[in-house]
């Protein structure tokens, strides 16, 4: 029932609406505040990507050196 139910004449008014209500100054600085804070957040969840690699890589070492005893 709602397919297509977005034109791109839709997003045109929005846009429009949005120029409005903010103003053409702030725009620009809000889209580079956005931009910054897109890559602290991906800078911050590659860095945590790296430290749960760092912290399962013990783990794994220590399962890979004794060996599991056969279930009874």
């Amino acid at each position: 029932m709602y397919a297509n139910a977005l034109k791109p004449w839709h997003l045109l008014i929005v846009a429009l609406v949005v120029i409005v209500l903010f103003g053409s100054k702030k725009l620009p600085d809000a889209a580079r505040g956005l931009g910054r804070s897109l890559r602290i957040l991906k800078s911050e969840a590659r860095a945590l990507k790296e430290e749960e690699g760092a912290a399962v890589t013990p783990v794994e070492e220590a399962k890979a050196e004794r060996p599991v005893p056969p279930a009874a």
